[in-house]
């Protein structure tokens, strides 16, 4: 199976960008977006061969998710079934007869971090919903998880150190869940692979100077890691200030 990620910020923006070209020439089994920043009823969007699903923040123009699969799922689940976790349309799950897959946005801690203790809240349930879908069969998660996890995985580590995406509470969360059965796909692979990213700042040319973080992960349940053929990072992909990645994987 071909597996795509990417966070468009703002899937009307980048439609404009060429989105349908890349989307098309992938071909891919499951193609899931992070950051759609619309109502499903603001834009149509129609690629006859796949199945579409949205999960919508209540505030328009803020968040959200989508999933484009050419399998149909045996159920979808929108949200992890907690009130104040689930009005920023941040999780779709699909359920197929041998997996779970999950796209995700993990909220941003945000500036001065005045969203981490929320942010520590959220990792803590996600965690938990994670844990017991892996219980039923194998999960595949992906998207913007909002933390580098390592500091081979962000530019310049040092001075970013308690900037959000890079404290010492959001990598702990990440190093919990990996602990608790789950595999970070690229590194399996790569687990020394240097200077690459997938989001980059609009400010000072950092994606021309490739200064960039490793934020959007494709993580996947123990059990299956040994069926990952690779793992691709599109950086040569415009449009957003993230880039696509791509997971390959026998399942």
């Amino acid at each position: 199976m071909k597996l795509i990620t990417w966070n468009v910020n703002g899937l009307r923006a980048i439609y404009k960008k060429g989105f349908d070209e890349f989307f098309n020439k992938q071909n891919a089994d499951v193609f899931c977006i992070q950051e759609t920043k619309m109502q499903p009823i603001q834009f149509e969007i129609n690629f006859p061969s796949y199945f579409s699903y949205f999960n919508s923040a209540e505030k328009k123009g803020y968040s959200g998710t989508a999933i484009f699969t050419k399998i149909m799922p045996e159920k979808i689940r929108y949200g992890m079934n907690i009130a104040k976790h689930d009005n920023e349309g941040r999780i779709i799950t699909l359920e197929y007869n041998n997996f779970f897959m999950v796209n995700c946005y993990t909220p941003n801690s945000q500036r001065e971090l005045t969203r981490l203790e929320y942010r520590m809240k959220w990792e803590e349930d996600f965690r938990c919903y994670l844990k017991a879908l892996n219980e039923k069969k194998p999960v595949i998660l992906c998207g913007d998880l909002n933390v580098a996890h390592k500091e081979i995985d962000l530019k310049n580590p040092r001075t970013n150190h308690r900037n959000a995406g890079f404290t010492d509470e959001e990598r702990e969360k990440m190093t919990t869940l990996l602990e608790n059965g789950f595999t970070d796909a690229y590194r399996y692979l790569y687990p020394d692979k240097e200077n690459e990213y997938t989001w980059w700042s609009y400010m000072g040319r950092a994606r021309e100077k490739n200064i960039g973080w490793r934020i959007d992960y494709f993580i996947v349940s123990d059990s299956i890691k040994n069926k990952i053929k690779d793992v691709k990072i599109h950086s040569d992909v415009m449009g957003s200030d993230h880039c696509p990645v791509e997971l390959d994987i026998n399942i």
